[in-house]
């Protein structure tokens, strides 16, 4: 019954992608020709502009000085980012945490939130030591890590800059260390949620501090870094491998979603299942406080979505909306299904459904149109639920918190999906030539089929990486620390043999 409940819904998401797809092809021509309408209309100069001036306004610095930079900083782009590093902060801290808080037994919620919170302050200082200049220095001919030029933060401080999506346009480098930053942290404390209740805190921390070099800072790199627009005539190999492949990963779909969804599953494998699951019942202690959670995470995605742009613009807005709207269609998707399966739909699913939503959609944020996000949101719920309640209890494996089932699945889902709404034929927009100013792209140039394949290719590439590399990781901590208490602690609860404490005295 479940399989067809999903094979329909996924059949109906499918049909309202392709009319979806068929819509914004329809729309696509009349906007585009009043696009460019208005922007011969502004690219127009007056008739007392100077030559001078119009030549200064079309013309791009290439390769620029320090000094020219200093020019090309708008403190609205800084302010924004400062902000969305705050907010992507928050969906750690406390967002996260009482998300996972609130899904985990009462006796084991402090344990939840402390290994968040440690988490989010360990990673913090290895970014600074290393974890920076490891993701986003240049590696030469190497495309799999950067270097250590930048260390401890060497040579970064309140003059220096770092390049956005924008020719000549740019931020303070500090601003883009700490807007980074909060990925690092964000990543490996998803992770904990598909092995809560029983790990060993520190032989989870010791873990975390060697997959973010191990997994994270070579698959941020290999996503995320290359020379710049102002410099890429001149540096066109600068670049980590699938950004060179021409893989679209707009906010952390393989980088955070999947890259953390992959080490859970390999770690819930490899650590066993919680005593007694799956006969004893193992309900959430809190559902409000997951809500709260839950819902704080969805604020915080606009800066983790809309501020990967790393400027405040038109395309912010774009990550913006589609982050928006892709999350409701995703949790009503999901309380569809749950209304078909189950006769009522719950709390635990809508919320489960939007962070499914929020997912798919980062990695698309910033190159779909809203009503394809629409579609991208009513297709992951089914898949991810697919996952959730049918393929893990088939299979028996022990994800708690279904790290696996969201974000890896949805991340899959969501990065896929990209190579299909970031085509301009449906109102998406394509590839970017940085080469001219202002930078822009040529619908005729995207391949809907060429770069699902290259987006293929990337999920392929951060499955393995990350599921090897964990497996090895969790293998060798287990054979020298250990990785679970003993089977008292765990029957007692974390909280109290981990902590000395409770979240709860009454």
């Amino acid at each position: 019954m479940i399989r067809k409940t999903i094979c329909g819904l996924g059949a109906l998401g499918t049909s309202l992608f392709v009319a979806t797809a068929a819509f914004a092809q329809e729309v696509a021509a009349p906007a585009t020709e009043a696009a460019t309408a208005t922007a011969a209309a502004v690219t127009t100069p007056a008739p007392e502009a100077t030559e001078a001036a119009v030549e200064a306004a079309t013309t791009i610095i290439k390769a620029p000085t320090i000094e020219q930079m200093a020019g090309m900083v708008d403190k609205g782009d800084t302010a924004w980012m400062l902000i969305c590093s705050a907010l992507v902060l928050m969906m750690s801290i406390p967002a996260l945490a009482l998300f996972y808080g609130g899904l985990v037994r009462a006796k084991n919620m402090l344990s939840v939130l402390m290994q968040v919170f440690m988490i989010v302050s360990v990673t913090g200082l290895l970014w600074c030591v290393a974890g920076y200049s490891l993701a986003f220095t240049s590696g030469g001919e190497n495309h799999f890590i950067g270097g250590l030029s930048k260390a401890l933060l060497a040579g970064v401080d309140n003059t220096t800059l770092a390049a956005t999506f924008s020719n000549n346009v740019y931020i303070p480098e500090l601003t883009f260390v700490v807007f980074q930053m909060t990925f690092a942290m964000i990543t490996p404390a998803l992770i904990v949620g598909a092995f809560a209740e029983r790990i060993k805190f520190s032989s989870l921390l010791i873990f975390v501090v060697l997959w973010s070099f191990v997994v994270y800072y070579p698959i941020a790199h290999m996503v995320w870094y290359w020379a710049g627009p102002d410099f890429l005539p001149d540096a066109p190999t600068d670049a980590g491998m699938m950004w060179a492949w021409g893989a679209l990963d707009f906010a952390g779909g393989t980088v955070v979603h999947i890259n953390a969804g992959i080490a859970g599953l390999v770690g819930c494998l490899m650590i066993g299942k919680r005593h007694g699951y799956p006969k004893e019942p193992m309900p959430p202690h809190s559902l409000v406080m997951t809500m709260i959670g839950a819902s704080l995470l969805w604020v915080g995605w606009f800066g983790f979505n809309a501020g990967s742009n790393l400027e405040a613009n038109g395309v912010t807005a774009v990550a913006f909306i589609n982050t928006m709207v892709c999350t409701c269609a995703a949790a009503v998707s999901w309380a569809l299904v749950e209304q078909i399966h189950h006769g009522k739909p719950s709390l635990l699913g809508a919320v489960t459904g939007a962070v499914a939503g929020l997912v798919a959609v980062t990695p698309a944020s910033g190159f779909a149109a809203p009503m394809t996000a629409i579609a991208l949101g009513f297709v992951v719920s089914p898949l991810c639920y697919l996952f959730v309640a049918w393929i893990k209890p088939k299979l028996g494996y022990d994800d708690s918190l279904d790290v696996f089932g969201v974000h890896c699945i949805g991340g899959i889902v969501g990065a896929i999906a990209t190579g299909i709404v970031a085509a301009p034929s449906l109102g998406g927009q394509g590839y970017f030539d940085y080469t001219v100013f202002p930078a822009g792209f040529d619908p005729d140039a995207y391949s809907i089929s060429g770069q699902v394949i290259t987006q293929i290719k990337a999920v392929l590439v951060t499955l393995l990486w990350s599921g090897i590399g964990s497996a090895i990781l969790f293998f060798i901590i287990d054979k020298t620390l250990g990785l679970r208490p003993n089977a008292e602690d765990e029957q007692q609860g974390l909280d109290l043999t981990s902590h000395g404490e409770r979240a709860y005295n009454s």
